[in-house]
């Protein structure tokens, strides 16, 4: 029999590049007490004393599971530095409309980073829809990236959360109309 081969430890991907992660995932709030940048659960992140919450917004970070309410959080946007969206399975798409609602309804200006299932055909969708950073651990997508190859499509039906992807203004939809001849 043979021993299986442990899953690669994520690594993380920006659309710069790879790069070293700053941020730790931590159990409890008592990793607030040492130096780094840490990113909690939604439980307890909403227990933080809101002093405690205020004063450490350059490091920290909340990870919300697709069953969480990012409405939750809402209040507390302007005290964190990163939310991450959790895909633990790749066909669950909550996430995808947790990012595009902390960009588009709240104005999150911070990093929207995704953890979990991140799959090779899914990276374009979620950096058109708000997500800064990756925690890739897919071999193949790994590979991708390492090869310089992000993949997508340079055509899109829908409009986009990211301000620098939309078009000229007074452009909105008209692409699709096709004056009929005749």
């Amino acid at each position: 029999m043979t021993e299986a081969t442990p899953p690669a430890a994520p690594r993380l991907w920006t659309p710069e590049g790879f790069r070293d992660d700053e941020w730790i995932h931590a159990d409890s709030a008592d990793a607030l007490s040492g130096n780094g940048r840490f990113i909690l659960s939604l439980r307890t992140f909403l227990v933080l004393d809101p002093g405690v919450r205020a004063g450490s917004r350059e490091r920290l970070g909340v990870i919300l599971q697709p069953g969480e309410h990012l409405e939750d959080i809402a209040e507390y946007l302007g005290d964190l530095s990163l939310v991450a969206l959790a895909f633990p399975a790749f066909s669950d798409g909550r996430s995808y409309s947790k990012a595009e609602l902390l960009r588009g309804r709240h104005g999150f200006a911070g990093i929207v980073r995704a953890t979990g299932e991140v799959l090779v055909d899914q990276l374009p969708h979620m950096l058109r829809t708000g997500f800064d950073e990756f925690e890739i651990a897919h071999p193949v997508l790994l590979r991708r990236l390492e090869a310089g190859e992000s993949g997508g499509s340079p055509f899109y039906y829908q409009p986009t959360a990211k301000p620098a992807d939309l078009p000229a203004k007074g452009a909105a939809y008209s692409w699709r109309r096709q004056r009929q001849a005749g």
